[in-house]
């Protein structure tokens, strides 16, 4: 793995903006205005990288639109995490050879962690003929490029050697949204947990310089952007190769200080490097949402070990009780993994009672994947599929109860919520702490905070109802 980090000139952005016009004028020539499509699966990283792919596509005169069928370009921004992931794509990959035989002329590419798997571009190359382009995450900022020797030489294109990790500024974005914004602060990982693809395909930790992250907070805000959520594969360790002085904490309180009405989100934290001062911050300053997603993955801190977490229960506990203490109203979620190699009965069930202990406001599940390449995929692995999806159904229903629970609490409580959208006749709208509620009101709410009084909940949601109309 090249592990050097690379900050990509202005030159050399200049020469993929040069692109970006031999395009534009390619389709000028033909007098009609291309379109594309961009599908993302994935984390939150895949969805900022998928508004930048957007970002260039829209200076190369493309209009972006919502399906595949037709599309003059389309993309593929994948995710590497789990297997049923990858076997989604290739299913959606295949089926794209149907829409162009219906357009000759469409261009198809692959992007994203999947295309960083060796096996992925060997696979996509001899299997999947109709696909023009594959690039990993290191090549994104050359997207530009890609595309024209496409459209110009009319040969496949595979930008897939191990580059060093990048930092690239400037590159345009085209956000899905006004009212919400992703921030990318870092790029890549390096704790290399046993069952993780992500160090090897999105590259070692590298940090941006606090000031453009801050540009870009000062840009969205006053675009509009009610909430910030900083993004990086580990964001508690921001900082740690810049030599700058600054820490995710310090960052933090930069953004937080910053004038506007917005509030700040962040993801994902790694318990290793979650400080007292992290936690300290967030309780100082009102614009940084009292909700934390802080994976623990296990319960058992001998397979914590196994997983090479850098942390056991006893710490983890500890890292969780302190926050908590400094912040009553905390909204915590968490990652677990179900079966992973060699867990026993009684170490699930260690699981499960740090689950109860700690009370989650709700959690992402997993039943084990076993990725190529990754040292926990050669682990030997005894248990059975059946009583893996054994433990999966009583820890999701452990964890449902407890979510019912919590939700219940909030009926009768008023609570100031960022109005996000509609669903059906309600409209849509998230507490602090990131939870849904839906209640009825007129469309010209959506984009302003409003006081909510909850009056309904659900396992999954909460219903109420403006607090001056109670």
């Amino acid at each position: 793995m090249n592990t050097k980090t690379t900050v990509i000139s202005q030159a050399q952005l200049d020469e993929q903006f040069a692109c970006c016009d031999k395009i534009a004028a390619h389709w000028s020539a033909l007098g009609r205005t291309p379109t594309a499509y961009v599908e993302t699966y994935g984390c939150q990283q895949n969805e900022a990288d998928s508004e930048k792919l957007r970002g260039y596509l829209v200076q190369c005169g493309y209009a972006i639109v919502g399906r595949a069928e037709g599309a003059d370009v389309v993309i593929m921004n994948t995710c590497a995490i789990r297997e049923h992931a990858e076997q989604r794509v290739f299913g959606n990959l295949g089926a794209l050879t149907h829409t162009k035989r219906r357009y000759p002329e469409q261009r198809i590419f692959l992007c994203g962690c999947m295309a960083g798997e060796r096996n992925v571009s060997e696979r996509i190359k001899h299997s999947y003929p109709h696909v023009d382009g594959v690039f990993s995450t290191h090549h994104l900022w050359q997207f530009p490029e890609i595309l024209w020797k496409v459209l110009s030489k009319q040969k496949r294109q595979f930008y897939i050697t191990d580059e060093p990790g990048s930092i690239a500024e400037g590159i345009p974005q085209a956000r899905d949204s006004k009212l919400k914004a992703w921030v990318s602060i870092m790029y890549g990982c390096n704790n290399f947990c046993t069952y993780c693809i992500v160090p090897y395909v999105r590259g070692r930790e590298r940090s941006r310089k606090p000031e453009d992250i801050l540009n870009e907070c000062r840009q969205v805000i006053g675009d509009g952007a009610r909430e910030i959520t900083l993004l990086g594969q580990n964001v508690n360790s921001y900082g740690k190769d810049l030599n700058s002085g600054t820490d995710f904490a310090d960052l933090l309180a930069a953004i937080a200080q910053l004038p506007g009405d917005f509030l700040i989100r962040f993801m994902t934290s790694h318990p290793r490097d979650a400080s007292e001062k992290l936690f300290d911050t967030m309780a100082a300053y009102p614009k940084i949402a009292k909700q934390l997603h802080l994976p623990f993955q296990s319960g058992s801190s001998r397979v914590l070990k196994a997983m090479n977490r850098h942390y056991d229960r006893e710490t983890y506990l500890k890292k969780v009780n302190y926050a908590k203490s400094v912040m009553p109203d905390l909204v915590l979620t968490s990652d677990v993994i179900v079966g992973f190699p060699g867990e026993t009965e009684e170490e699930f069930e260690e699981t499960i009672s740090l689950i109860q202990q700690v009370h989650y406001d709700s959690l992402f599940t997993f039943i084990f994947s076993p990725r190529p390449g990754t040292p926990a995929a050669e682990m030997e692995d005894l248990t059975p599929r059946e009583e893996k999806n054994r433990r999966f159904d009583k820890l999701c229903a452990v964890q449902n109860a407890i979510s019912e629970q919590i939700h219940l609490s909030y009926v009768g409580k008023t609570m100031r919520c960022l109005v996000d959208g509609k669903d059906k006749d309600l409209l849509t709208a998230r507490t602090e702490g990131g939870r849904l509620v839906r209640f009825p009101g007129c469309d010209s709410l959506i984009g302003s905070y409003q006081n909510i009084t909850i009056q309904g909940a659900t396992t999954w949601s909460l219903t109420g109802i403006l607090a001056e109309n109670v």
